[in-house]
């Protein structure tokens, strides 16, 4: 599959190893240039390219950057994309700021449809890096670690969960995006690594109230 990688930190860079190893055409790009990414790319082989070229014939794009660096991404570059996947995460206190959209209820992953003006499909934001590397197994492992997949299109999410089967993992569709808070920080879903029927019932025990911990505090500097 042709892909395109918005981002090179822990997920995206994991994403990039990972998905080269399975021997897709992936192009990485970062706000730092192509040349802060000439490791990454001699590493794993996928091409390094400015952030307006990342997208350019590309099947699927992931997008892996901190939430509060979304609305700084040009949406014009990604409009002809068929799957755009999120895998963004709110996190207030510790890097984002005040949001005030998401504070006020709206799910993170709808909130970055609005900013990149398109559908996107949410996923590998509930698991650690290290743990997408290194704890995939084959289809039919016992207690397989599965993935939750949110989205509005039944096509676009079909084609994130058969990449998620390639990359060692089950997949449970959590429904549309305006359910996707279920895998947001904070919920029993999130960081957990549970298999499919574990990770089912972690969802339906979710609450969309954020806890303090996943707030803002009062005194955090808007975005």
């Amino acid at each position: 599959m042709r892909i395109g990688i918005i981002g090179s930190g822990n997920i995206g860079g994991t994403l990039t190893r990972r998905l080269r190893t399975l021997g897709h055409d992936v192009l990485v790009a970062n706000s730092r240039g192509p040349g802060s990414l000439a490791v990454l790319a001699a590493e794993t082989g996928a091409r390094a390219v400015a952030i307006d070229a990342v997208a350019q014939d590309r099947e699927l794009v992931i997008v892996s950057i901190p939430l509060r660096s979304i609305p700084e991404l040009d949406s014009a570059i990604l409009a002809a994309v068929p799957v755009l996947v999120d895998t963004s995460n709110y996190y207030p206190q510790q890097r984002d700021g005040l949001i005030a959209e998401i504070e006020a209820g709206e799910p993170e992953s709808a909130w970055v449809e609005r900013h990149l003006r398109h559908p996107v499909v949410k996923a590998f934001n509930s698991i650690h890096a290290e743990h997408l590397f290194g704890s995939g197994s084959a289809a039919g492992t016992p207690d397989r670690i599965a993935l939750p997949v949110s989205g509005d299109d039944a096509g676009a999410k079909a084609s994130v969960m058969a990449l998620i089967d390639e990359l060692g993992f089950d997949s449970v569709d959590t429904g549309p995006i305006a359910q996707s808070w279920r895998q947001q920080p904070g919920t029993p879903a999130y960081g957990a690594d549970l298999p499919r029927d574990g990770l089912r019932k972690a969802l339906d025990q979710a609450s969309p109230e954020r806890s303090a911990e996943w707030r803002a505090k009062p005194d955090s500097p808007a975005n």
